[in-house]
């Protein structure tokens, strides 16, 4: 039937979603838990499933249960994925959606703030999908969806750590698409825009980017401009229900990015020479 999942009868699939406590992850365990999926959402603060323990659930079917995990720890990602076997013996979607960002020039931002940028946006995303593809290869499917960014495509000023880590995820998902192809695996990628939740107040500024640096007032106005376009952004629900299509899909694309104004820029970007868009970025952010 044209639109049927990669599994016949959706509500039994098991979603394993990292960064579910706030912002999309949030949204996108309560979008999939009321159309009847079991979601197990992740969050450095659960206290992780005990017998009796409430949780959120639907007229569906669909429920969330909220367990540990840091994806900075190797440990932590291999118990949360056994945490999961042990209720449900298998699971079906790996949506990597943890994250944060760190704003800064490349100057004030010292190397260990990058590498903390990269240890949870970058591998963190790897820890995960490297705990989950011995379960899925026995399965015979999965599939993984790993939440990346326009920022990816488009790299921001004062956003650099930000955008590398993000587009090192794409080219290890485009490397990853083929290798686990023969085993019933399908990745692929999510690409929000501006989105209007937490990560706007939770975003961490530069030890050095202080009014000290010689960069701080063209970062100050380029921050101000990013804070305003994400909190006028689209809802978080937005791109939930774009996670929930991918899942849905029979053959999803490698990627897709969330929004109309997104999808015209990226195609821009694919048809304007390399100068222009170099200037129009700058206008906006630099």
């Amino acid at each position: 039937m044209k639109g049927m999942g990669f599994m016949s009868g959706n509500n039994s699939q098991v979603v394993l979603l990292t960064g579910a406590s706030s912002g999309i992850g949030k949204a996108t365990a309560e979008w999939l838990m009321e159309r009847g999926f079991h979601v197990y959402g992740t969050s450095r603060k659960a206290a992780g499933i005990k017998d009796g323990q409430p949780f959120q659930s639907s007229p569906s079917g669909g429920f969330i249960e909220m367990i540990p995990l840091d994806v900075s720890s190797e440990a932590s990602a291999e118990n949360a994925v056994r945490t999961v076997l042990e209720r449900e013996r298998r699971i079906d979607v790996l949506i990597s959606n943890a994250g944060m960002g760190i704003a800064g020039s490349i100057e004030d931002t010292s190397i260990q703030e990058a590498e903390t940028q990269f240890d949870i946006n970058f591998f963190g995303a790897l820890r995960m999908i490297r705990q989950v593809l011995p379960v899925m290869r026995k399965q015979g499917r999965g599939r993984i969806i790993v939440v990346s960014s326009v920022a990816a495509l488009i790299s921001i000023p004062y956003q650099s750590m930000y955008s590398a880590s993000k587009s090192a995820l794409e080219a290890l998902v485009e490397a990853l698409r083929h290798e686990v192809a023969p085993f019933g695996i399908k990745a692929c990628l999510v690409e929000p825009g501006d989105t209007r939740t937490g990560f706007t107040s939770s975003r961490v500024i530069a030890e050095a980017a202080g009014e000290d640096s010689p960069y701080y007032g063209r970062f100050r106005k380029s921050l101000g401009r990013m804070e305003h376009d994400e909190q006028n952004g689209a809802p978080p629900e937005k791109v939930a229900g774009v996670i929930h299509g991918m899942i849905m899909r029979k053959n999803p694309p490698i990627r897709k990015a969330v929004g109309l104004g997104y999808k015209t820029i990226l195609i821009l970007k694919r048809l304007l020479p390399s100068w222009l868009v170099e200037k129009l970025v700058g206008m906006l952010y630099a």
